[in-house]
């Protein structure tokens, strides 16, 4: 199988499949660039998380905490994602982690870690080259305290990943795959706890139902090099994986993105609004839309109109309360639906009952409707619940995610290119 570094002819097979309009060639390039920068940027720093992976291990097995933060709307969904990923596991047999994400809603971001930080708690922060000094003032006063910090822009933390290149959204692919991860590897070695001081030692723990995770870990006796380099090893496969998971997106997927685009262009440009909603993970991709469409990472294009309806928690639980989890975002729609307005619905599955029933009161509605699902697309794809339906062929959610992240984020560019 060919390494993520090498795979920037997959372009090729985009254009034979697509044609050669601007927006296709546009998809061609873009998915060049991602390659190359997921392969540089993990080839680089492949062994550095690896060794992360160790060090945070060794902070939650003292019972420290992940304390996640950022300021701008980018950052808080990326803050929110990484800390509801420890929380709330995914992957059968993986323990709970504590995490818990802060943003510029609750005041000033060193205020916030002041209240919260302990000596061996796990400081993260986000857009701090960005932000006026917020991240980096956190982080400065989380080192004081002993945390172990983290952070994607140089901001004084003691470990610092800085993506390649200049776009913004590339960059933001690169972290999430990079917390993503953290995420799932530093399990690795919060399993073998004999090694979490940092010697020889036999794994208290397997691996267990996880193990499928961790291709290259045995049963015998490990010492913590040979694990380090096991990580490492799986860190470049991982991202290997995506580099395949986002070229099979972009390509098998590109009409799809483009006549959404093209559809959506028009709506937004006659003055409709974006409803972007998901659970969990994809919640947090939502909140990451809605911030690209309002606030865009490039300044030649317009701020366009969008609601996040996953951002209230008075609104959810309300009617989660009062209802029921299944009409938590339909009823949303029926409060917000509007002449030219479309439904962004995000779900790993393809198969969450809020999701299908906010797609069915917003077709009911007369709103145009676009689906990004994955494994084999669910529901959504198999009944074509929406009018526009992106499937990440993966059964794997950190990978889909990151997928996922690509063709929303190339999506809000179209828009902008789209004639």
């Amino acid at each position: 199988m060919a390494g993520a570094a090498g795979r920037v002819g997959g372009g090729a097979r985009l254009t034979q499949a697509l044609g050669g309009d601007a927006l296709t060639r546009r998809l061609e390039t873009a998915l060049a660039e991602r390659t190359r920068a997921n392969g540089e940027f993990f080839e680089a720093e492949a062994e550095r998380l690896a060794r992360l992976c160790h060090r945070m291990a060794e902070r939650f097995a003292r019972g420290g905490r992940l304390i996640a933060f950022g300021r701008s709307p980018a950052a808080r969904s990326d803050a929110r994602h990484v800390a509801v990923e420890f929380v709330h596991p995914v992957i059968v047999g993986k323990r709970a982690l504590p995490a818990i994400g802060m943003a510029g809603e609750g005041g000033a971001l060193a205020e916030q870690v002041a209240l919260a930080a302990e000596p061996d708690d796990i400081a993260i922060g986000f857009g701090a080259d960005g932000d006026g000094g917020e991240a980096a003032a956190a982080i400065a006063l989380a080192r004081e305290r002993g945390c172990l910090t983290l952070a994607f822009a140089p901001a004084g933390a003691e470990w610092e990943f800085e993506p390649p290149g200049r776009d913004a959204s590339i960059h933001q692919e690169l972290v999430e795959t990079l917390y993503h991860v953290l995420w799932e590897l530093v399990h690795v070695f919060f399993d073998h706890r004999g090694l979490l001081e940092g010697r020889s030692a036999r794994p208290t723990h397997d691996t267990g139902a996880s193990s499928f995770l961790y291709p290259f870990l045995g049963e015998g006796e490990q010492d913590l090099e040979a694990v380090v380099g096991d990580v490492r090893r799986s860190v470049h496969a991982k991202a290997e994986e995506v580099g395949e998971l986002r070229e099979q997106t972009l390509t098998e997927n590109g009409d799809e993105l483009i006549a959404a685009a093209t559809g959506l262009r028009d709506d937004l440009d006659a003055g409709g609004c974006v409803l972007a909603l998901g659970n969990g993970g994809s919640a947090t991709d939502a909140m990451d839309v809605v911030a690209d469409f309002r606030r865009p990472p490039d300044p030649r294009w317009r701020p366009r109109r969008a609601l996040d309806l996953t951002e209230d928690p008075a609104i959810l639980t309300a009617i989660a309360n009062d209802i029921g989890t299944e009409a938590i975002f339909a009823r949303q729609v029926i409060a917000h639906a509007r002449e030219g307005n479309t439904l962004l619905a995000i779900s790993t599955s393809g198969n969450s009952a809020n999701v299908i029933a906010a797609l069915a009161e917003a077709r009911a509605r007369g709103l145009r409707t676009i689906a990004m699902v994955g494994y084999d697309g669910g529901r959504v794809a198999a009944e074509r619940l929406a009018d526009h339906v992106v499937v990440t062929r993966s059964e794997h959610i950190p990978r889909i995610q990151e997928a996922q992240a690509s063709a929303y984020h190339l999506l809000r560019e179209l828009v902008e290119l789209a004639p």
